[in-house]
């Protein structure tokens, strides 16, 4: 079944063109089916980028989505326009009386930054507290997944010596995990972060559990035992090209920047990259979808 996109969000002709399948409101209203109602919200700067890149990964599914996109009010987006916001975006306050069978918290560009002088940071606190009453499997994603388990468990982050970044081979720490079903013992991620949680804080508590990670990389996957709460440390949504954009970024600014790790042929920046994480990605979001959010949320939230 495809995703729900209204008519004019701009993602919605970018996925036409990759012949993505997604469906007019108009039509998916003739279906006698009720589909997941998925909130994402939005904490990246390039909010229309990272909508594309979760769209195509939430729409790759049987199952019929629809999406509400969720923005902080309690800060100003510099990268993204007010109109676009109005048109497509809602805040906390429009739907904290709603309840959604699944969530997504993006990542965003604060992380060398203290949770509590991000200036939207009580106000996720809040809607991080509403998703355990109000939703029933909640996607953190990066950043959103360190504020996640900071806020959640008291996992603190720590300040790398140098930013992971690049596309890092990963294993299986638990083999019978739903989210996990179908995925190669070795299986590639993009990371870009400037920061960390730490295995020896997750490892053996009771509440949370270490699904995934890298010697390289470290933990990847984290999740209560219940599956209510997801934390994916790395980029599986990126496209093939945004490690590349990051890179050529910061290169512009005389920033000192490495070279992303494992994803140039030859490790050669004039060379075009080759994804190696699609598969992985669509198969991480679909497992989620299904196991965590289709078989586990109730027909009628009201009942």
């Amino acid at each position: 079944m495809p995703i729900k996109i209204p008519d004019h969000l701009p993602a919605k002709e970018i996925l036409n063109q990759e012949n993505v399948f997604v469906m007019d409101e108009s039509e998916a209203f003739l279906q006698d089916i009720r589909p997941l109602r998925i909130i994402i919200l939005n904490l990246m700067p390039t909010k229309e980028t990272t909508e594309t890149q979760i769209l195509r990964l939430l729409a790759n599914s049987p199952l019929q989505v629809e999406f509400v996109l969720l923005h902080p009010k309690t800060h100003i987006s510099k990268n993204t326009s007010a109109e676009h916001l109005e048109t497509f975006y809602k805040t906390f306050d429009d739907i904290k009386h709603e309840n959604f069978d699944g969530m997504i918290i993006t990542g965003a560009p604060v992380e060398q930054m203290e949770f509590r002088d991000v200036t939207y940071w009580e106000e996720l606190q809040q809607i991080m507290d509403w998703s355990k009453k109000r939703v029933t499997s909640t996607l953190h994603i990066c950043w959103g997944a360190q504020a996640g388990l900071y806020h959640h468990f008291d996992i603190p982050k720590f300040s790398l010596d140098e930013k992971m970044f690049g596309v890092f081979p990963h294993t299986i720490n638990q083999k019978n995990v739903k989210l996990l079903r179908g995925f190669d013992e070795v299986f590639h991620v993009p990371q870009s972060r400037h920061t960390e949680v730490r295995r020896e804080d997750i490892a053996g508590r009771d509440d949370i559990e270490i699904l995934s990670e890298s010697a390289e990389a470290g933990v990847y996957i984290a999740a209560t035992k219940d599956g209510r709460q997801i934390f994916v440390t790395g980029h599986s949504e990126y496209d093939p090209l945004t490690l590349k954009w990051e890179y050529d970024r910061d290169a512009s600014k005389g920033l000192d920047v490495a070279i992303p790790r494992n994803y140039y042929p030859n490790d050669d920046p004039t060379q075009t990259p080759v994804s190696s994480w699609r598969a992985h990605a669509n198969l991480l979001f679909s497992n989620w979808l299904n196991y965590y959010v289709y078989q586990k949320t109730p027909f009628d939230w009201n009942i």
